[in-house]
């Protein structure tokens, strides 16, 4: 798009007068921010519709990616960096004597998602819109999204994320797109006339669907997609029947908070309603959508593919299914020939908790329909695959089972593909989580391995560095990530090497300055900043990160004179709010920080930072200043990792197990520019096999190890009494279920060598620009290329090799 700063700042004060009847000196931040999201917003109007309208005129295959988690980040600057106005509205700003980052910072970042899951779908999102294709995010609006966490005492404290107090600028409300969904009642099949039958309802208790657009900008290509949120509302029908209270609060927490409470069955339902509201309203609407054009469904599956993103909205199989037999009356052979075209499958977990299952009573209390549907497919499943595979096995994999309802199986079953997110999660599917599933469907199976839109997290966060490589290899590789692989060129050139050195000191500085403001903590921009950024979860081993600083800790306080890079411990993580052993990890973090950053005796040379409320924004803010990434899981638990491809593409080497993604990286990078360390994934199911680890042997066997056990119990670190005991107890009484005193003393090793390679700063920025130059495989637009060509067959803008 073609503006002139005088153009802008015209367009800018006049915002400011309609929105505020008053003169730009009188507004708030916030509210300069509202008024310049309203003229973004405006300058995007036409190409979003221009956008629909030219989907609609070609009859385009669109794609619907179903996600319960979505984290889109703030979109102020990723707008205007993809419509091409980032730098007009900078300097326009300026002009008027406003600070362009102060504005983009008061917009909130919404809370609506937990990790790498809800990031994922962003960044795929982006990357549709950025590669032409027709495709459609599809969740939940959470009126707080996940939790804004606080610690008090060190202990985390959830509290609400208002993130709507104020409005959102970017959506579009859309009443006349509503869907009815229905839950609980009784629902049976009426013969009718012509011999079929017809679904009948009553006493249900039914839901409005609103939905909430967002338009998702693509780079500098006019196109602008839709990210579609549906809010939980009275139906029209509330008016005139009367609602009491207690339905009416039924009905708005489903659309209250992302992930409420499940350790009880008041949470475990509401979750269930939670999936069900938003995988009906989204079906019914593409179905709506695709009947705009189309006489009968035949078609359906050569111009709609929907996307399952892991378990959750595996309730659109059954609820497609419904639609095509009871409202337009498909037999069920039709119905589940279209529902199995149309339906592709993204796993993205090894472990067996997070693959969802639901009581047989819960799920036939609130969805009678589904559930008679869900029963027919599993009657046909074992029908059709018994003969063949024995009645062992189809026991095993039946949607049906053990009084459950089997999410995962379900997906699999009625879909047409299935993939793993990293080459050792997909064969680990097939070998292990998946493996019975695998011999029925082996062709379903594929990987495609995660990617992120370096957009956001090199262009948009990472400024300083996106200029330095402008400046040797040009723009193109903005467009074409594949292209950073020609900075290898600049290997050996030391003003190159010194210019990321200065770059990275940037980056250092401003985490340092939010760090002192928010935390207190004084940190030196020459140290080590060594960052491990995920959801709190014992197999991501925080807890191993945390036996390093103590034995640094106690290694500079036995020889305070021995000479080594200073260092800072940087954490980001949120504990489920029910997870009481990740939040006694917070807690141990928390004190150790508090003992490490107040000893005299140890003074700048190590210090921890805790940084609670971790998010996208907090993201852009630590990733571009990390020297060393923490990717540290348990080998085979991490399904891939994304946060290990970010920290990758800002110049970060990965201290790493062979577990996921990481193992693509260091294959990428090169093994000479990363630390890898522990167990392998088979040594780990070894064990499993064998039933012979004993963690008390590591225990006894290394004395550095048992010291740093011992101070969680001995008093080093104050005030956690109960948490380290637990913790202790966690790794000794109850033998370390994620190998962590196995993989102690590798992972030290390879810390001790991170220390002695940093003081080579040529060396280092040689990893450094070693992983820059690599990171272009792992951009998420070359990951949906690889979605649109092999499984939702959908065209898209080609991407370099």
């Amino acid at each position: 798009m073609k503006l002139t700063q005088a153009q802008f700042k015209q367009d800018f004060l006049a915002e400011i007068k309609t929105l505020y009847a008053t003169d730009l000196s009188d507004t708030s931040k916030f509210g300069q921010f509202l008024a310049l999201g309203h003229l973004v917003r405006r300058y995007d109007g036409p190409n979003w519709t221009h956008t629909s309208d030219q989907y609609r005129e070609q009859d385009r295959k669109q794609v619907y990616y179903f996600s319960i988690e979505f984290l889109p980040g703030r979109l102020l600057k990723s707008n205007l960096l993809n419509l091409g106005l980032l730098d007009t509205v900078r300097q326009g700003l300026k002009d008027l004597g406003l600070d362009f980052d102060e504005i983009s910072t008061a917009e909130p970042d919404p809370g609506l998602g937990n990790g790498g899951l809800g990031r994922l779908a962003a960044c795929y999102m982006d990357s549709m819109a950025s590669l032409g294709i027709a495709g459609n995010g599809n969740g939940i609006r959470y009126r707080y999204g996940l939790f804004k966490q606080v610690f008090m005492d060190g202990y985390q404290v959830e509290l609400p994320d208002d993130w709507l107090r104020n409005g959102n600028v970017w959506e579009i409300r859309r009443e006349n797109k509503a869907c009815l969904v229905r839950f609980g009642g009784n629902v049976w099949m009426a013969p009718q006339p012509d011999g079929s039958l017809k679904a009948m309802y009553e006493n249900t208790d039914d839901v409005w669907a609103v939905p909430y657009d967002t338009g998702l900008v693509g780079y500098r290509n006019d196109v602008t997609n839709t990210l579609r949120l549906w809010s939980a509302e009275l139906p029209p029908s509330a008016d005139k029947t009367g609602f009491s209270q207690a339905r009416r609060d039924r009905i708005d927490e489903i659309t209250q908070v992302l992930y409420p409470d499940d350790s009880n069955s008041a949470g475990q339902a509401l979750r269930l309603r939670q999936e069900y509201f938003f995988s009906s309203a989204g079906v019914q609407s593409i179905v709506r959508h695709y009947g705009l054009r189309h006489q009968g469904v035949k078609a359906l599956a050569k111009k709609v593919a929907i996307h399952i993103n892991d378990t959750h909205p595996t309730l659109v199989i059954p609820e497609l299914m419904r639609l095509l037999m009871d409202e337009h009356h498909c037999s069920w052979e039709v119905a589940w020939a279209l529902t199995t075209q149309v339906m592709s499958y993204t796993n993205h977990t090894i472990m067996q908790e997070a693959l969802e299952t639901w009581p047989i009573d819960m799920f036939k209390g609130l969805l009678p329909r589904i559930y008679q549907i869900v029963v027919e497919i599993d009657r046909r499943y074992r029908e059709a695959q018994t003969p063949i595979f024995g009645e062992d096995l189809v026991n095993r994999t039946a949607p049906l089972g053990n009084g459950q309802v089997r999410m995962a199986f379900l997906a699999v079953i009625g879909s047409h593909s299935v993939n793993g997110v990293a080459p050792l999660h997909t064969q680990l599917l097939k070998e292990d989580v998946l493996r019975d599933l695998y011999q029925v469907y082996p062709e379903r199976f594929n990987n495609k391995t995660n990617g992120i839109a370096t957009r956001r997290w090199q262009q948009l966060a990472n400024e300083p560095l996106s200029s330095l490589i402008d400046s040797k290899i040009g723009p193109t590789w903005r467009r074409q990530p594949n292209q950073l692989k020609t900075l290898t060129a600049y290997q050996s050139d030391a003003k190159f090497l010194k210019q990321l050195t200065a770059v990275k000191t940037t980056n250092k500085a401003a985490l340092g300055a939010y760090i002192k403001s928010e935390l207190g903590i004084t940190v030196r921009t020459d140290a080590i900043f060594d960052v491990q950024i995920k959801r709190l979860h014992a197999y991501k081993r925080q807890l191993l990160h945390v036996f390093e600083i103590i034995r640094e800790y106690l290694a500079i306080k036995d020889e305070p004179k021995t000479v080594t890079p200073p260092r800072v411990h940087i954490f980001g993580a949120k504990a489920a709010p029910s997870y009481h052993y990740a939040k006694s990890i917070i807690k141990l973090i928390n004190a150790l920080a508090d003992l490490v950053n107040h000893d005299p005796a140890i003074g700048d040379r190590l210090k921890v930072a805790f940084i609670p409320n971790y998010g996208v924004s907090l993201g852009e803010l630590i990733i571009p200043a990390a020297d060393v990434s923490e990717q540290i899981s348990t080998a085979s638990k991490e399904a891939s990792g994304t946060s290990n491809m970010k920290l990758m593409a800002n110049g970060a080497v990965s201290l790493a197990t062979l577990d996921g993604a990481n193992i693509d990286i260091i294959e990428a990078a090169g093994e000479v520019n990363e630390y890898s360390f522990g167990l392998t994934a088979k040594a780990v199911y070894g064990y499993y096999e064998r039933g012979d680890y004993h963690a008390a042997d590591f225990y006894k066997s290394n004395p550095e190890l048992k010291r740093v056990l011992d101070t969680l119990i001995d008093g080093t670190i104050p005030g956690i009494s109960t948490e380290g005991q637990e913790i202790y107890d966690s790794l000794l009484r109850y033998n370390d279920e994620f190998f962590v005193l196995a993989d102690y003393e590798s992972y030290v090793q390879q810390q001790k060598q991170i220390s002695h390679d940093f003081q080579n700063q040529k060396l280092w920025q040689q990893k450094a620009l070693a992983n820059i130059a690599a990171s272009g495989v792992f951009s998420a637009d070359l990951a949906v290329a690889r979605y649109s060509d092999d499984i939702w067959q959908v065209p898209h803008t080609k991407l370099l090799n």
